[in-house]
């Protein structure tokens, strides 16, 4: 320390703070150098730590490197239309070192797991975009250059969805798309939609849910809770599990809740019950049958993943929060307003939609799946949600009642 008294380096609050006189540049290929401006000389080595270190990652989305009319490296910002010497990945520095994954929480938003990331060369699949959590997943992608689409019951709130990300920004692609899932021929008539558009498919996320519903059937006459939250997710992949095959590597992500610990499946032979899962009127409870459907997206999961999974696309489930603020408890005013109550005490939309977000694009999870994260970790579900018989039993019974409702739609 006298040494650095001396040079006049000891007045900064930080370590890593440079002393007067030093500016911190990076070269093309991303190594981090440091050039003095009284002694007119550069270094690898930082002055007051002598670490190397190198930037981390790509440029963020809607910057570009060039050179000016000097040979200069300059970094251009297209999005707020501004130009710099300064490289933005200096903000992400790391040592020169081995890398370890950035470990995230129940406090992360979405946009953090994504700074940095280019994602324009992806396609997003996101049912029931429009809003909650949902939106702030369709908004995160977008705002990283991939081509989202909002597959949504309510084409009018899906166009505002759509009008509100492209006020954000006026280069985001997306776009709102047709797709009831209380309708097997309604999802059956998305899918061949968006086969049409000869799209790619590298992201699905299985997001579209329904809380304290009163009980009621769909048109294909079965309970509308299971149906929507599961069946029609159910026959959507099924769809599409060409496209998405075609696209390897790709991922589905499930969105379930921890409420898939409250319930059970079996009945008293330990098979799956279709009676359990789209009971009559009379034995119906709207948050069982919620609790239900989110064990059945557990399970469903694991199984798409056992089958799909050689053919390079993965599948992984996760609980996005606890007594989030959403839409989805719309349909009862007592659950309303138990949500308001505790709204100042759980997560934003952005942090609910972190673990979506990584579950779709965490590197370290490429090639991976058949499990399921709570805030940005892996942790273990109940233990009917890990048993692959109830999976098999699951998609079986999921087979039948699709098959049962339609002709030619190809198995997995």
């Amino acid at each position: 320390m006298a040494a650095l008294k001396y040079a006049g380096m000891d007045d900064t609050d930080s370590e890593d703070e440079l002393p007067p006189g030093w500016e911190e540049r990076s070269t093309k290929d991303g190594w981090v150098y440091y050039a003095n401006h009284e002694e007119m000389k550069t270094q690898w080595e930082h002055p007051k730590t002598g670490k190397k270190k190198r930037c981390a990652g790509d440029l963020p989305y809607g910057w570009e490197q060039e050179t000016d009319e000097k040979g200069q490296t300059i970094f251009v910002d297209h999005i707020n239309k501004r130009t710099t010497y300064f490289d933005p990945r200096q903000a992400f520095t790391v040592e020169d070192v081995v890398v370890k994954p950035k470990r995230y929480d129940g406090n992360t938003a979405a946009l953090e797991i994504l700074q940095g990331r280019d994602l324009s060369d992806k396609v997003v699949l996101i049912t029931g975009g429009n809003s909650g959590i949902g939106f702030e997943t369709a908004r995160s992608f977008a705002l990283h250059g991939a081509h989202v689409i909002l597959a949504c019951r309510n084409l009018s709130r899906a166009s505002k969805a759509v009008r509100l990300i492209e006020q954000e920004w006026h280069k985001a692609r997306v776009e709102a798309m047709m797709c009831n899932l209380a309708s097997l021929r309604s999802v059956r008539e998305f899918a061949e939609s968006f086969k049409a558009k000869k799209l790619p498919l590298h992201i699905l996320v299985c997001n579209a849910a329904v809380c304290t519903q009163p009980w009621s059937l769909t048109e294909d006459g079965l309970e509308s809770t299971f149906q929507i939250c599961h069946l029609g997710h159910f026959l959507l992949v099924q769809c599409l599990q060409d496209v998405l095959r075609r696209s390897a590597p790709a991922r589905v992500v499930v969105v379930s809740s921890e409420s898939h610990r409250f319930t059970d499946l079996l009945d008293s032979s330990g098979k799956v019950d279709l009676a359990l899962l789209s009971p009559p009127k009379k034995e119906y409870w709207s948050m069982l049958a919620y609790n239900r459907a989110k064990l059945c997206n557990i399970l469903f999961s694991n199984e798409l993943h056992r089958r799909l999974s050689p053919h390079g696309v993965t599948s992984n489930a996760l609980h996005p929060g606890n007594m989030m603020y959403t839409s989805i408890h719309r349909s009862w005013w007592l659950m309303t307003f138990l949500f308001t109550l505790v709204r100042p005490f759980t997560k934003s939309m952005q942090q609910g939609a972190a673990t979506t977000v990584y579950c779709a694009v965490a590197p370290e999870l490429e090639g991976l799946g058949g499990m399921y994260f709570n805030n940005c970790f892996r942790c273990q579900p109940s233990i009917q949600a890990q048993d692959p018989s109830n999976a098999t039993s699951l998609w079986e019974l999921s087979e039948r009642l699709v098959a049962e409702r339609s002709v030619g739609v190809q198995s997995l």
